[in-house]
């Protein structure tokens, strides 16, 4: 038994070596503290005993005649892989996790299914974080070194004996319930088995639960779960309706006006970088990365407060294009995306518009095309159609690991879209901007490295958009358009506000509209706001579904942002950012208090009604997702 505890001990001990590994590589984005650390061996516990569940009942098994020298020596090997595995997972998520501000669910499986070049990208991280690799090897060696193996003759155990059976047997019986306690989280039956958004209880920031956290637990929590779970905070529909809907019937009088909508998602294109969008950042010494849109911010109309809705590429495409913003999981990985649902290539399509989707990447890719299609658009163009069209560079312009270049592909949209009969709506997904943040070999010495590594990408794709809308601002269906940027989430930052919970989901949302004065609005502004206020800037007459608002009819005091982070939903609006773990308030903040470090929680008037509103979004969510009801004519249905 002695053995078995040093053993635990030693598993124990890895994932604490992958605590202290995840905490250092992401020492910008964590706070660590020895609350987080004791919450996280609650979490490793539970990884722990479901992970070596089988190894523990193998040592402990009351049969004599397991104990020979090949027995054990099978239970070290089922030790050792087991616990290096979680090792793996653990420090693959310590690189991963800078990019999503979280702990890898088992959605992550859906999410690259489509993918053919993970076995690159894989192999080119074990390079760049080489020390990892060294890491895992060492801990591994000592796995196996400093396992413990029974002391005495095995050929002594052998023989039947009653005290060898009343000793195995109890050990086994009392780990029972130690196991079953430990997993759970608890010993008592009022304890739920701990979730992913427990942690929450021993971090003081929502970004901080990701380290409280361990990876093999985050897989193993989310395995054939439901996703969505509906609260019953107000208790008929009439309660709720009256706090919010996202049914959106217009009142307008003017006609449609049938323009076209150009709608470009810019990977990882943050707020961070722009800056026409930061003229007080670094003492208003901030001069950006993005010349070419800085400009065009003074042609548009822009928001004092923008944010994303996701932190995924993946969350980027409902919200932006359906109003649909990521709760819990992303929307396209959840059962709640075979709905009946459409979108705004939907919506404009009955009207009679032309739609279409473009990314660079082979078709399929991050479940774009299937989004797509589910949404209403006619036509999808991917890696496959740019290299097959004999007018442009093919395959050469492939990047070598996701995707055509952004500015031979923002010509061929461009192209395309000359080739469309009007009215039509469109979307582009860029791809040059993402990890590992390569600009073509031509643009080497042009964009160099600076700052950090996707700045020189940030400025090779800002070129790629000028040169798009030099291009596009040659075509007769130009001064007919309404042009929309945003990113599909943010990413790497060097300033110490982007990296808040609430700064790591500044984007940008910039409408331009060709001949029309620019304006900076002092107004909260979101990607699930995007459909409703180009619905609205059309006159689009229908009612139809978005979880948004309509930005240019909704007074600015009552804008408002909603996002989802590591169990705690991050509410946006009258000066303060509440954050709400779905009973209780944690913390409130003002907007003004720019690194979030005065807690107002319960000292605000704000809050009750903060409260009041994130309720009913959360509410109208859920429900609508579980009950099939994300389109305005479907009827209501009852829970099965």
């Amino acid at each position: 038994m002695i053995q078995l505890l040093w053993n635990i001990l030693l598993a124990y001990a890895a994932y604490l070596i992958a605590r202290v590994a995840f905490w250092l590589e992401n020492i910008t984005l964590l706070n660590a503290s020895a609350e987080v650390f004791r919450g996280g061996l609650l979490f490793d516990t539970s990884a722990i005993l479901y992970t070596n569940a089988l190894y523990i009942l193998m040592v402990l098994l009351p049969w004599h005649q397991k104990e020979t020298h090949g027995y054990h020596r099978f239970c070290k090997w089922l030790f050792v892989s087991v616990n290096s595995l979680a090792l793996v997972i653990n420090l693959c998520d310590t690189v991963y996790f800078r990019f999503t501000l979280r702990r890898t669910t088992t959605t992550v499986f859906s999410e690259f299914s489509n993918e053919g070049n993970l076995g690159s990208i894989f192999v080119t991280e074990l390079v760049h974080h080489w020390y990892f690799v060294l890491l895992f090897a060492v801990v591994t060696v000592l796995l196996w070194r400093l396992y413990a193996v029974p002391n005495k003759k095995l050929e002594q155990s052998r023989q039947p004996s009653m005290a060898y059976y009343l000793v195995q047997s109890a050990a086994l019986l009392l780990a029972i319930p130690l196991s079953v306690a430990g997993i759970r989280g608890g010993f008592t039956t009022a304890v739920r088995p701990i979730t992913i958004s427990n942690a929450n209880q021993y971090a003081s920031r929502p970004t901080d639960a990701a380290l409280v956290l361990n990876t093999p637990f985050s897989l193993i929590r989310t395995i054939g779960k439901n996703v969505f779970s509906v609260p019953h905070y107000y208790d008929t529909p009439e309660q709720l309706d009256a706090v919010y809907s996202p049914i959106h019937i217009p009142n307008d009088t003017i006609p449609m006006q049938k323009k076209n909508v150009v709608v470009l998602i810019v990977e990882s294109f943050g707020r961070e970088y722009i800056g026409a969008l930061n003229k007080t950042l670094d003492n208003s010494q901030y001069k950006g990365y993005t010349p070419f849109v800085d400009s065009l911010v003074s042609l548009s109309t822009t928001f004092t407060h923008s944010y994303c809705n996701g932190r995924k590429s993946i969350d980027g495409m409902p919200s932006i294009l359906s109003s649909i913003p990521m709760f819990i999981e992303p929307f396209i990985l959840t059962p709640a995306s075979m709905n009946e649902m459409t979108g705004l290539a939907g919506l404009l399509g009955a009207e009679g518009y032309r739609t279409a989707f473009f990314h660079g990447a082979q078709r399929g890719s991050m479940g774009f095309q299937a989004f797509a299609r589910k949404t209403g658009f006619q036509e999808y163009y991917g890696r496959e159609d740019y290299t097959s069209d004999a007018r442009f560079g093919g395959e050469s312009d492939f990047d070598g690991l996701w995707a055509i270049w952004d500015e031979p592909f923002l010509q061929y949209y461009a192209q395309k879209m000359s080739e469309m009969k009007e009215p039509f709506m469109t979307a582009v997904f860029t791809a040059t901007s993402h990890h590992p943040y390569h600009v073509p070999e031509k643009y080497r010495d042009i964009y160099p490295e600076e700052g950090i590594a996707i700045h020189k990408c940030i400025r090779y794709t800002d070129m790629a958009i000028r040169r798009f809308f030099e291009r596009a601002a040659r075509e007769p269906w130009f001064q007919n358009t309404i042009f929309v940027l945003t990113s599909d989430h943010t990413n790497l930052s060097d300033h110490d506000y982007y990296q808040t919970d609430l700064g790591g989901f500044c984007s940008p949302i910039i409408i331009y509209e060709p001949g029309h004065a620019p304006q900076m609005i002092d107004a909260v502004a979101q990607q699930i706001d995007i459909m409703p206020t180009l619905l609205g800037m059309l006159h689009y007459p229908k009612p139809y579904l978005a979880f948004g608002i309509d930005l240019l009819q909704t007074p600015a005091a009552d804008s408002w942002a909603v996002n989802y982070l590591n169990g705690i939903y991050q509410y946006v609006g009258q000066g303060h950012v509440l954050q709400f773990d779905g009973q209780t308030s944690r913390a409130l903040y003002a907007l003004s208090d720019s690194l979030m470090q005065y807690n107002l929680v319960g000292q605000q008037p704000c809050q009750e009604e903060m409260e009041r509103q994130l309720k009913a979004i959360i509410q109208q969510y859920m429900e609508r997702m579980t009950q099939n009801r994300l389109m305005p004519q479907t009827p209501k249905q009852k829970n099965p």
